[in-house]
């Protein structure tokens, strides 16, 4: 990306490994699996495991990787109350603040993700879970060496007491995702039975056993919504150590961590020291990292990976650079306008105002054409709708159709590809007779909304990296009469600005899983659409999108999953609730030499840190050691 509109994903604990919103449970008992209650030592959407029960570990580790050192990088994906450019506080799992980096380090969770399946968890704190057959009970047994860092045990009280926790109190990320968990009971302290409402989406238990587990006896003490800097405490692989609020904190290894050795830890956390590096503009960020105030940079703006990668540690083999395929789900990338203010209720007005962007001039002129155009909500996989719709597809669109545009049983949208001159008359012209079917007018060349108040536009972003982009945007808009402009703010009104969704368009990216599921909710739903601080920007409230949400989560099958994605994907798509941008289907990376990775690598992810480590032969010869 260009310019790099912060990512979003679910907050998870420590065993996610930061992959991004994880999805779905079916192939179990209660949706679509066999009837009949089982333990399992693994979960999946679909009940495929690639690791069998006493595997050793993933196959994309280094079982030898060396511990040491430290890796140093900037954030690039936040998730809960995070901020990419600043921190005020330690406590990332509620509303109030703007979160740390690494937080989700600090806390282990019942189970763990492993990247390179679509969506399978292995037991962490779990050893094994038992699932009833109506797939409404799922009983965690306990490993009994489960350690807080202060050495007190972590029992099944814990878990039961923070999962509760996070259901009353937790960011809305997490609690409008966990409603339909009824209970959290410990039956002893090795296990837990977690219960959930009847018709409960397919991947909430999947969710609930990667959520962060708290010590209930720490939190007897403290208020659990309240900003903080105080270190909490965790259990998983690392802790707090330095910091600086708002330029840098660092997280240590956990020396005698409890879970080091087992099968789903072997091979990471490497890293005697991870450290986040905060900068309020990008190309001091940049120009720091050339100095080498840290090591690992991915690099989101084409224009620097064209032409800024010409400094010295470049030509010295000091730093190198490497484009590592991509085969996650490129996410949702774009301007999002805010459908709850009356000036944008109108889906021509939105169409109109889309009209407006010129990407194909943007990719050549700004970008070295490195990007393609993001037509889709599932763009760069198989969940991406195309051409009309299947009959599959049907099925679930013929009985909306009353709560549906046409437009959505005929070909998919897609973005019209302009003339490449950065002001395409014909698409100015489509946006104006747009603007008029909605009842505006034109009036001395300023469009008027039908209550006569003329139609202004104001972006709102806290970095000045897409002004380069947004500028030609507003200039076509004003051609046709409508004026725009950019507010930058400063990271926390930003932040405040987005819960209270006081916007009127801003750019911001949505990670998405391989394997959607309720999540998704939270993005699109009605009831995120009301809900402060949620990932809801543009606010669609839709009953058929709420109920092909509902199909989303509850599909008993890959098939019947790609099927609803897809019908989704056309629904949202005809809203015109973004204007949507770019993206790209690999990663591009910049380090000083001193890491280490695997031959093999994670499928889904970068797995840096987590299974990258420190390479102190190579840091000497560069002289980094």
């Amino acid at each position: 990306m260009s310019g790099a509109p912060t990512r979003r994903t679910l907050v998870l604990g420590a065993g996610a490994l930061g992959a991004g919103a994880l999805a779905g449970a079916a192939g179990l008992p209660g949706s679509g699996g066999a009837q009949a209650a089982r333990i399992a030592h693994g979960l999946s959407s679909f009940g495929e495991l690639k690791y069998p029960a006493g595997f050793q570990n993933f196959d994309y580790v280094n079982p030898a990787a060396p511990k040491g050192g430290r890796f140093a990088s900037q954030l690039a994906a936040t998730f809960g109350n995070q901020a990419s450019d600043t921190f005020n506080t330690l406590n990332v799992f509620v509303l109030r603040g703007e979160g740390a980096a690494g937080m989700n380090l600090t806390f282990d969770s019942l189970m763990v993700r492993a990247l390179d399946e679509p969506d399978a968890l292995y037991g962490l704190i779990a050893r094994a879970v038992e699932i009833s057959a109506d797939g409404l009970a799922y009983t965690f047994r306990l490993r009994p060496q489960a350690r807080f860092h202060d050495g007190t045990r972590l029992t099944a009280r814990d878990v039961a007491f923070s999962l509760k926790l996070l259901k009353e109190k937790g960011h809305p990320e997490i609690s409008q995702v966990i409603r339909d968990m009824t209970d959290a009971v410990a039956a002893d302290d090795e296990t837990v039975a977690v219960t959930f409402a009847p018709g409960r989406s397919r991947d909430l238990p999947l969710i609930v056993a990667t959520l962060p587990v708290f010590s209930a006896a720490y939190y007897a003490t403290r208020d659990f919504e309240a900003s903080t800097l105080e270190p909490p405490l965790g259990s998983g692989p690392y802790q707090v150590g330095r910091l600086d609020v708002g330029r840098f904190i660092e997280l240590e290894r956990v020396r005698d961590y409890w879970a080091a050795d087992l099968p789903v830890n072997v091979g990471q956390h490497n890293f005697d020291a991870i450290r986040y590096e905060y900068f309020r503009d990008r190309q001091v960020a940049f120009e720091a990292f050339k100095s080498g105030a840290f090591t690992f940079r991915e690099e989101f703006t084409a224009r620097v990976w064209a032409t800024g990668y010409d400094f010295p540690a470049v030509a010295e083999g000091r730093v190198v650079r490497s484009t590592i395929a991509d085969a996650t789900p490129s996410g949702t990338q774009g301007w999002w306008i805010n459908t709850r203010r009356e000036a944008f209720r109108d889906p021509r007005v939105r169409e109109a105002i889309g009209l407006c962007f010129d990407f194909e001039w943007t990719n050549r002129n700004l970008m070295f054409g490195a990007y393609t155009r993001t037509a889709s909500f599932f763009e760069n996989s198989d969940l991406k709708a195309t051409g009309r719709p299947s009959a599959e597809e049907l099925a679930l669109l013929d009985p909306l159709r009353a709560d549906l545009p046409a437009e959505v049983f005929d070909d998919a949208w897609t973005p019209p590809i302009s003339d490449g001159s950065g002001q395409d008359r014909a698409l100015l012209s489509r946006a104006v007779a747009l603007l008029r079917e909605a009842g505006c007018t034109r009036d001395g060349g300023i469009i008027r909304l039908p209550g006569g108040k003329p139609l202004e536009i104001e972006f709102l972003d806290s970095d000045p990296a897409l002004e380069p982009h947004t500028h030609p945007f507003i200039r076509n808009l004003g051609l046709i009469g409508i004026k725009g402009r950019i507010r930058n703010v400063d990271p926390s009104q930003y932040q405040s600005r987005l819960k209270d969704f006081d916007f009127d368009l801003t750019s911001r990216r949505f990670s998405n899983g391989m394997t959607p599921g309720a999540e998704l909710r939270e993005a699109y739903g009605s009831g995120s659409a009301r809900t402060a601080g949620s990932n809801n920007l543009a606010g669609v409230a839709s009953p058929a999108i709420d109920a092909l949400l509902d199909r989303i989560a509850d599909a008993a099958s890959r098939a019947d999953l790609v099927t609803a994605c897809r019908a989704l994907d056309r629904c949202l798509r005809a809203g015109r609730h973004w204007v949507p941008m770019w993206y790209s289907g690999t990663h591009r990376i910049a380090i000083w030499d001193v890491y280490g990775r695997p031959a093999l690598g994670p499928k889904y992810g970068l797995g840096a840190p987590a299974v990258w480590w420190y390479d102190a032969d190579q840091a000497r010869r560069i002289g980094r050691n």
